[in-house]
Order: structure tokens, then sequence, then C-alpha cells
């Protein structure tokens, strides 16, 4: 019945644009059938929508037509927007003096990795839609990069075509609100059946788009968990990123990022190198902002102030990832589907005290062994920073505070190295709280600016981040 529902919807909304004459395109996929354009034939009235559907499996064909991208790869970003500007070209040098001038035309295509015969490859697809957003204008791009989860490669179409009509209507009925674009690309789709971990919206009517927000709206609407951004802003896809890489990530507010985040960062990687084959050339150091409280609630935090806490941690070269995880063990789960590396986390005792709170694992069936069995299965260290003390003494790792009836799984950890210290560079950071710099920031105090990296001032200043009036 569900699937008949589902059905049904996905065919009104094919209906809709085939019985509009002013919509008009091409539709073109490679890699998992013809589902898409399928689903428009299915509905009925095709003809005054589609002027060409078009499928070339063979990578030679392929080529001649779309070209040889950088990458060489056939189920990637570069292939996928060759093809929406070839045939968006097309469309409108072939047509565009025959159809209506009220006519909005568009392009859209789709590269897939669908599951094979063997059944052991990444299931994957880059799927973007090039359209006029009104007649004559410039056109504009929206693409996702989709990974699936059906079991069979006949159940991975059918999600496909389904998704690719939700664009299409979204493309034409959404586009004045990015949002419900996202929100709407899994309508009358099953959970779990994709992710969508990208999303990218270009041209003249999205100008005023932060990409970076879009993605972040992602992981609220349930498309994903997590969204990566590269240093200079860009969003990764995930399975790119941390391919073959060992990952050093450390989990913060970072609101903002202070001298003792960056120390926490530095020191941490560098005991991370010290790793038998673990270097700066195969890791990935990312740090990491939870949109969830320690209880597991979305915090609430405004897109815009998580893009600038973002924008200040990729000024000082980092990786960055939102995620909406809460327990560490989760963490180590979503980088363990892309690598089979080292995975390194960088915690201060604060945190080790967390990972040892009982109240922590509720939920979890098997607690809090469930929970450790969960974090340290495979390569996977815990790299502690020390602190001060109340006696303003520092102290390390090994002095950590854990409830009495737990002290002997805290020795077996340190025993059998699945916990490490790092080092402090200078005392005098632990002075620094990220909650003190940030009251400071609107004020005409400049005390702040000492604490806090000097790209990291300058952008603030520049921007007028986090309330600074200068």
């Amino acid at each position: 019945m569900d699937k008949q529902v589902s059905s049904r919807a996905t065919n009104a909304k094919a209906l809709r644009i085939n019985l509009d004459e002013k919509k008009y395109g091409t539709i073109v996929e490679i890699g998992a059938g013809q589902e898409v354009a399928r689903q428009f034939f299915l509905a009925g009235a095709a003809a005054g929508t589609i002027a060409k559907t078009m499928s070339a499996y063979d990578m030679k064909f392929s080529d001649a037509i779309y070209g040889v991208q950088e990458d060489r790869r056939y189920v990637s970003r570069a292939r996928v927007k060759a093809m929406m500007e070839q045939e968006y070209d097309l469309v409108l040098e072939r047509i565009a003096d025959v159809r209506p001038r009220s006519s909005r035309f568009f392009a859209y295509a789709a590269t897939v990795a669908a599951k094979s015969f063997k059944g052991n490859n990444e299931c994957h697809a880059w799927c973007g839609i090039r359209i006029q957003m009104y007649p004559g204008a410039e056109p504009s791009d929206i693409i996702v990069h989709v990974r699936m989860f059906d079991d069979n490669a006949e159940a991975q179409q059918q999600a496909l075509g389904v998704l690719g009509v939700n664009l299409i209507y979204a493309a034409y009925y959404y586009f004045e609100d990015p949002r419900k674009i996202i929100d709407s690309l899994t309508d009358n789709m099953k959970p779990n059946r994709i992710e969508i971990d990208s999303v990218e919206f270009h041209g003249p009517y999205f100008e005023e788009i932060d990409n970076r927000a879009k993605n972040i709206h992602l992981i609220r609407s349930w498309k994903t968990r997590a969204i990566m951004f590269r240093p200079d802003g860009s969003v990764a896809v995930p399975a790119e990123m941390l391919y073959k890489k060992n990952v050093i990530t450390i989990r913060g507010s970072f609101r903002p990022v202070t001298k003792l985040n960056e120390d926490m960062i530095e020191q941490g990687k560098k005991a991370f190198f010290a790793q038998k084959g673990v270097d700066e050339s195969n890791t990935v150091a990312i740090a990491e902002i939870s949109l969830n409280d320690a209880y597991g609630n979305d915090a609430n935090f405004p897109e815009a102030d998580l893009i600038e806490r973002v924008q200040l941690l990729n000024k000082l070269g980092y990786n960055v990832m939102v995620s909406d995880y809460t327990r560490y063990f989760s963490l180590r789960a979503y980088f363990r589907q892309y690598t089979k590396m080292h995975i390194g986390i960088v915690v201060g005792m604060i945190n080790v005290k967390q990972i040892f709170d009982e109240n922590f694992y509720r939920g979890v069936e098997g607690g809090i062994l469930e929970g450790f069995g969960k974090l340290f299965p495979d390569n996977t260290k815990l790299f502690v920073y020390p602190e001060r003390a109340a006696d303003g003494k520092p102290t390390n790792f090994t002095e950590v505070k854990v409830p009495e009836h737990l002290r002997f799984l805290y020795r077996h950890l340190l025993e059998n190295g699945f916990v490490a210290g790092i080092e402090c560079s200078d005392p005098e950071l632990f002075n620094i709280y990220s909650r003190e710099v940030l009251k400071q920031i609107p004020t005409a105090s400049k005390d702040w600016q000492q604490l806090v990296p000097e790209k990291v001032v300058e952008e603030i200043v520049n921007r007028k981040l986090f309330g600074y009036r200068g």
C-alpha cells in the first residue's frame, strides 16, 4: 500500500510538469537505467515535457559526448556538470526558437554507480538540474550527491527515479525557497533509503545563497548526519575526503576558536603522527562541531552562527565537520564508513569524564560497555589534553578521576594503548575560556585579541563576527 501511495504521489508531480507546456527539457542518466525519464513517461503526456532522453553507458561514447574530465572519473561532480551544460546548450540551440517564448528550459543529469553484480562497490550518484527560473533567464544549477542504501540495483534505481522527479519539481515550483527544495528531495520515499550529503546552488537566481548554510540544513532536514567543509569553505563529499586516509579529529564549540583550541589540535596531530605509518601526507585533520548538546538535543544554533565558526576554523587551514552526533563512538562509526585506517580523537580531560559517565549511555542497550566496545574496536585512540587542577598544577590523562567502580576499565584502556596523553605547549593557555572570549568581543575591551590566533582576530574584526562593533 505504501509503495502505491508513493508511486501515485511521484506520478502526480511528474504529470503536473508534463501538462505545463512552458516546461521543457532533456533527461540524461548514466549508470542506473532511465528511471527519472520513465517516471515522466508513466505519468502520461511526457511529449509536452521531454525533448530527449539518453543513457550513454559505454565510456567511449560518454567521453565523446561530454569530454574527459580532469579526474577521469565517470561518477563525479565534474561529469554531471559537463552533462548538464552540454544538454542544456543543445536544448537551447535546437528548439528554443520553435517553442513558446514563455518556455523555461531545463536539463536534468545523473551519473550513477548502483550496486554491482559483485555487490561490494560504493553505491552513489551525482544528480543535477540546469534550469531557467523565468523565460529567457541565464540558467541556474542545483547539484546533489547521493548515497544509496537499498540492497539491490533495482531498488536503488527506483529511489533515484523518485529523487529525480522531486528535484525537477522542486526546481520549478520551490525555487524561491531553497530549504523547501532540500526538504522535498525525499518526498514519497521511505527513510534510510538514500543519504544526501552535499547540495549546491549556483547561478544568477541563487547568488545570495550561502551553500554552507544550506548544507547544514541537510542535517536538520534528516538528509544526512554530517557535512564537511574544506579549508577554502567549499563543501566536501566525505567519501572523497576520507578515502584511504587516517583521520584526526577534535570536537569543540569553537565559539570562537582560541589559542587553546589551536594548541589542542596541533599537539594532537603531533602525537598522532608519531604512530607507525601515519604522517601529514596520508592524514585528514578535522575540527568537528556538533549541533547537539550533551544530552543529544539540538542546541538550536542559528546557521549564521555555525557558519561564523566554520569560517574561522577554515581561516586557520582546518577542515571542518558539522554533525548531529553526540557520542564519540557514533563519530568513530561515521569515519569508519569511509576509511579503515587510523582514527584519533583529541579530547580534554573533561570529555574523558563525560565518556565515563554512565548517564551518557542512556538508550544504549549494553550501556557503557557497549559504548566502549564501539569506540575502540580497531585502530582508534583517544588523545587527551591536560588541564590545570584547583591547586594550579597541571594534571594529565593518567590522573583522570573516574567513578570508583570503573577505575579498572580506565586502567585497561591505558595499559592497552587506547588512551594516550598529549602536551600543552604553554601553561598560560589554561587561562583561556571560549565563553569568556565571546563575552568580551562585543565590548570595548581588546584583551580577547591576545587569546585567539591572529588570523582569527583579523576575521572577527573585518567581518564584525560575534557582535564585534569595533
